[in-house]
């Protein structure tokens, strides 16, 4: 294996250089995920290996373990309540439109069946803990459901990652017969905006503040009382300011309880959510990131999104 300073200069070196990348990258698929400096080491690692070890983008054939429309393998999963990671058979599969795990090797039925139009995968090494680790998020019964995975191998890992990503686009063609692939590879998978400890209370405001993981992705703003737990113990939509969504720093004057000093109110339509962080630059890292998607304006399927959570039970 080489050490990281080379694979790092290899890849600074690959950025760059318009000759390498006529001869290594003749044929990159749409999908496939090419990483930046943000990235993590793994993504830019298997990045350098599959163009000028294997030469994945030189030859169609060599591109199957991500391309084929189905795939099917072992990896290990953390279990939800026990924390213990057991080896689990996952099954992509592109006609069916889903990604699904088992429980037994020899199980019929699937432990859990994910559509792959809610499906979404990110690679969280530091969250996770294990460098290859992997965040797969998925909608069930319109709640994020999160499952963490893993595999020793490096390049079986970002196979994974880039045989969801074909799957994603695939649907999306079809879904969105007039896009571009412009407008299609940034929906293929997302990192979150921000994620990090927070204070927040009750819905009265009287409850005291408690300390919770935080996760905004896209517009969904999750709370969990563990970064690894598999279910949000509640989920915020953030709408836009044309709908009466804003976000401010510091809380109303009479509010007590919380103990870190850099407030946040979230005003939504139907209540204010009061936040707190530790410090002040995590305060205005938070209020950028809402004020962000704040000033988005909302998409016509958001709104539905916006409606389920209002009438959410």
């Amino acid at each position: 294996m080489e050490t990281v300073p080379t694979v790092e200069l290899q890849f600074v070196d690959s950025v760059g250089n318009d000759a390498a990348k006529a001869k290594y990258e003749q044929i990159v698929p749409a999908f496939f995920y090419r990483p930046t400096y943000k990235d993590c080491l793994l993504l830019r690692e298997q990045w350098i290996r599959a163009k000028y070890e294997r030469k994945e983008f030189m030859c169609v054939e060599k591109q199957e373990p991500y391309s084929a429309g189905y795939r099917e393998g072992f990896l290990w999963k953390r279990g939800r309540d026990n924390g213990q990671f057991l080896s689990r058979k996952f099954i992509l599969s592109e006609r069916e439109g889903v990604l699904k795990y088992f429980n037994k090797h020899d199980a019929r039925e699937p432990k859990a069946i994910m559509k792959i139009n809610t499906v979404n995968a990110n690679f969280q090494p530091e969250k996770i803990g294990i460098t290859h680790g992997m965040q797969i998020t998925y909608l069930k019964d319109n709640s994020t459901r999160n499952i963490f995975v893993y595999h020793e191998d490096g390049k079986e890992m970002v196979d994974w990652f880039n045989a969801i990503r074909a799957a994603r686009f695939h649907y999306l063609q079809v879904a969105f017969p007039g896009a571009s692939h412009s407008e299609l590879l940034p929906k293929l998978t997302r990192s979150y905006i921000k994620e990090g400890f927070m204070e927040k209370t009750g819905p009265k405001h009287t409850e005291g503040f408690k300390k919770r993981w935080f996760t905004m992705d896209d517009r969904r703003l999750m709370y969990f009382k563990d970064p690894l737990d598999a279910y949000a113990r509640g989920e915020v939509f953030i709408g836009g300011k044309e709908n009466s969504y804003t976000v401010l720093p510091g809380l109303p004057a009479n509010t007590q309880g919380y103990r870190w000093q850099f407030g946040i109110t979230i005003v939504t339509p139907d209540r204010k959510f009061l936040l707190a962080c530790d410090t002040e630059k995590n305060q205005k890292d938070w209020i950028t990131a809402f004020q962000t998607v704040i000033n988005r304006p909302m998409l016509p399927q958001e709104y539905a999104v916006e409606a389920y959570f209002k009438h959410k039970p």
